[in-house]
């Protein structure tokens, strides 16, 4: 019996930070075979954008198993890739790379999971289920990143018309596609508890000496999706603060400069997710000090459930998606302004962390595990397979 296959059109590298697509792509596996495709790359796209590893310029397509479930593909475009007059090639060559991987390995995907408003679904002819995963809100993304919104909401509405099954990370964006007229399936993102099960036994991340105590952790890139001031007040107190993640030279660089210059406060830089542990055993609060944007509200931060999973408390700015957590978990901290996120912090860490209260945000974060997230997408494409069937035969 062949088995079955999904290929996940990712909008983000593999190699990238491990978010929704990663997590969601390696929890399905449980359940079929996986072909990932990163975004393509051209032979002139910068090294830090290609996602490959030690990877030199790339000329053609690459493949490499991940797992024994789990396939790569990484695609080409020609140079200029998304450029007006170029991006109308970019697509249609990726679609026929991945046909070109299904044929050599002799597999017809049952679903094509789409992660970006990219050209990708509807064209996989009959009995394949197209599904677009709305990880964030595209549109709202667009405008913050100051990209061009009209061929976002072009490619969103195409995909919105092509999908067999939508999902949507949370209500907010799940209301904006309602009103084109698709019913989207309201899709948390999810955490990997067993990533976080050692973090008791590992030895913490040496930090700079007389670096204090008492620490604030931030996991995650530094970007305008961080409200800086709440970063700032922190440090204020004297507290640790411990940044993880990469940074973006473009935001707000003088700030950020003064903010990384005091010495209670350490960045690292990026840090892959199989390493974080020794540092996450540092965190005695973890942070989810999110701006107050369109985009951020209609998204569902990783980080907040990752903090739980390894046993710590959380302060976060007021999100949908973390008052949502905190009405199944009262002990998450949601703050205001910058003051009150800053007394927040040092509230979590008074205390002397009780047992009870650790296995307690563990089990909680157990019951969001992306295994559970892969087992609800499967029952829905059984559902959507059989919708489909029936339309077939009427």
């Amino acid at each position: 019996m062949t088995r079955r296959l999904a290929v996940l059109v990712s909008g983000v590298p593999w190699d990238g930070v491990k978010g929704s697509e990663r997590q969601l792509a390696e929890a399905l596996t449980a359940h079929t075979d996986v072909l990932w495709v990163d975004p393509p790359v051209s032979p002139a796209t910068p090294a830090r954008y290609r996602g490959l590893a030690g990877a030199g310029r790339q000329w053609r397509p690459r493949s490499r198993p991940v797992s024994d479930r789990l396939t790569r593909l990484t695609p080409v475009a020609l140079p200029g890739l998304s450029r007006p007059g170029v991006r109308s090639t970019t697509w249609p060559m990726v679609r026929a790379q991945i046909r070109r991987e299904l044929r050599e390995a002799r597999h017809r995907p049952t679903v094509v999971i789409a992660c970006s408003t990219h050209d990708v679904l509807g064209r996989w002819g009959e009995g394949v289920t197209n599904v677009l995963y709305g990880t964030d809100d595209w549109v709202a993304g667009a405008e913050l990143m100051r990209i061009d919104v009209r061929q976002i909401v072009a490619g969103e509405q195409r995909n919105l018309a092509n999908a067999d099954l939508v999902l949507a990370v949370g209500p907010e964006l799940a209301a904006r596609w309602r009103k084109s007229g698709v019913e989207p399936e309201v899709f948390p993102n999810g955490v990997d508890p067993g990533a976080y099960a050692a973090i008791d036994s590992v030895t913490p991340v040496e930090l700079p000496p007389g670096f204090p105590d008492k620490i604030a952790g931030l996991c995650g890139q530094l970007s305008d999706r961080i409200d800086l001031r709440l970063l700032e007040a922190v440090a204020e107190t004297g507290v640790g603060l411990l940044l993880v993640g990469p940074r973006d030279p473009g935001w707000q660089p003088e700030r950020v400069d003064a903010l990384l210059a005091r010495d209670n406060v350490h960045h690292t830089g990026p840090v892959p997710f199989e390493r974080l542990l020794p540092y996450l055993a540092r965190f005695g609060v973890g942070l989810t000090p999110y701006a107050d944007t369109a985009f951020n509200r209609a998204s569902f931060p990783l980080k907040t459930l990752e903090y739980l999973a390894a046993g710590r408390p959380v302060v976060s700015t007021d999100l949908p998606a973390s008052r949502r957590l905190q009405g199944q978990f009262r002990e998450l901290e949601i703050t205001g302004d910058a003051d009150s996120f800053a007394l927040g912090v040092l509230d979590a860490l008074a205390g002397s962390p009780a047992q009870a209260r650790v296995a307690a945000r563990r089990e909680f974060a157990r019951r969001h595990s992306w295994a559970a997230r892969a087992a609800r997408l499967m029952e829905l494409l059984d559902n959507s397979d059989r919708r489909i069937l029936r339309e077939g035969t009427t």
